[in-house]
């Protein structure tokens, strides 16, 4: 299609924008091809005309919709520059991951699985049900809700040696907060915090919200080397040391059972705690749920490790609810901190979870779930040993939601990533998953978006930003 056939579908839609209802649902990008005989990239085009006029807005996950016009004159908010004067950790820009793309968008960027992968229709009939319930109209324990705390601590007991209480269980409204309970609670500003590298952007960014000194020690898909992390907490003095021991974000890998073991051991030996981020369990790719690595925590008497697990990926976006797992006098301080933070959790959310993990209907979607999140990560990873061979991926990722590319040595990984925003493919440089410098230039692409069927041409896309600028 020529750059006149673009600017016809402009403005043909801007005609029918013109007569729609402010908050009008447009039709969506392939719907939008067929009707005007353009292909994708044609039909990108327009969107973006249009978006860049002020038109239209996208909303990630819903759709494209007409945008409300503001007839107020624009308001002038240039005194607050003086008065809030320079941004800290907690004003930091919004990362890649969490983004607004443009309408038409590839999305490789955001680690939030879209509808297609979610058990929809089980979140809305499960909160139909709470929202019948007494949990609508009243506060929950500090807490949580006991029936939620049993099943979170029943969950990552199994049939372990050392099961854990229900009171054990700390229901927190998704985990990001609950990652600055723990590092305020246990760690404490400007006191360090041993933790992999790379690892979890958020995490990097709530250790300095709250002041932490970070001790990054390199890892690999199969886990740090255990001397690396025993010099780190002795040289350090560092008592916690953070970690995602299963299907780690962004490398995808395990911890070997052997290596868990020994990374244990001197843990013990160092009197230190090891927080054991376990975002993935839902996640598997290449072995059913219940043949998953088991938690480190599954085989902890002592309360050496502090457990987060989050229902938000597994379930909604719109249901924040995880949980905060911790024995003894750590479990009693992270409560504190949480109760002070946010008093509760709304008990209908709780309820909703509730009413959906405990439910046939969720077995079903978790069993079902691996086959297709390994054809999407397979596509992808096809999509770019096809279509980029300048990227090179290390370790195909076990479970997840996400493929760590490496880019040729001396790339600047947030321009590759700015060049392919500009041609419509939106995704993350890997520079946010580092603790200090980057090791590698890389990007982490997600394969849970909309429209795997795109991955090939947003691989060409890909290798077009890394060879021709």
């Amino acid at each position: 299609m020529s750059q006149s056939s673009t600017e016809r579908i402009t403005a043909e839609l801007e005609r029918w924008i013109g007569q729609a209802v402010p908050g009008s649902k447009l039709p969506g990008s392939r719907a939008l091809a067929e009707m005007f005989a353009a292909g994708p990239v044609t039909v990108q085009r327009a969107m973006h005309a249009l978006a860049a006029r002020g038109l239209i807005e996208a909303r990630p996950g819903v759709g494209t919709f007409v945008r409300r016009r503001d007839t107020v004159r624009p308001a002038n908010f240039g005194w607050q520059t003086g008065a809030l004067g320079a941004p800290t950790a907690t004003t930091a820009p919004i990362p890649d991951t969490q983004r607004e793309t443009e309408p038409g968008a590839i999305e490789l960027h955001s680690g939030y699985p879209c509808a297609d992968l979610l058990p929809t229709a089980l979140v809305r009939a499960s909160a139909a049900r709470a929202a019948r319930s007494g949990h609508a109209l009243t506060r929950a324990p500090a807490a949580g809700l006991p029936e939620l705390q049993a099943w979170f601590a029943a969950e990552l007991s199994g049939s372990g040696p050392a099961p854990h209480a229900a009171r054990d269980a700390i229901i927190v409204p998704g985990t990001q907060g609950a990652l600055g309970s723990v590092f305020r609670a246990l760690v404490g500003r400007g006191k360090p915090l041993v933790i992999e590298s790379p690892s979890y952007w958020g995490a990097l960014l709530a250790a300095a919200q709250q002041g932490v000194t970070l001790v990054p020690i390199a890892t690999t898909p199969t886990g740090p080397d255990p001397d690396e992390l025993d010099r780190a907490l002795r040289d350090s003095g560092a008592r916690v040391f953070y970690a995602q021991p299963t299907f780690a974000n962004p490398l995808g890998g395990s911890w070997h059972p052997d290596r868990a073991r020994d990374i244990l051991k001197v843990l013990r030996a160092r009197g230190a705690f090891l927080v054991e981020d376990d975002w993935a369990r839902d996640f598997p790719i290449d072995t059913a749920p219940e043949r998953a690595p088991v938690p480190l925590a599954r085989n902890d008497p002592d309360g050496r490790i502090v457990t987060l697990r989050s229902l938000t990926k597994s379930l909604s976006p719109a249901v924040r609810v995880g949980a905060l797992i911790a024995r003894g006098p750590a479990r009693d301080r992270l409560l504190a901190d949480r109760v002070a933070d946010t008093m509760y959790v709304s008990p209908l959310l709780q309820a909703t979870a509730l009413e959906a993990v405990t439910s046939p209907a969720w077995r079903t979607h978790r069993s079902a779930l691996p086959g297709r999140l390994r054809e999407r990560r397979d596509l992808l990873l096809q999509s770019l040993a096809q279509h980029a061979p300048s990227v090179h991926v290390d370790a195909v990722p076990q479970g997840g939601l996400s493929v760590w590319a490496r880019l040729p040595q001396g790339t600047d990984a947030g321009e590759v990533a700015r060049r392919c925003a500009a041609r419509g493919v939106a995704l993350a440089a890997g520079d946010a998953w580092f603790p200090a410098e980057p090791a590698v230039p890389a990007l982490r692409l997600t394969f849970c978006g909309t429209e795997p069927e795109r991955f090939p041409e947003a691989a060409h896309v890909i290798e077009g930003a890394l060879t021709t600028g």
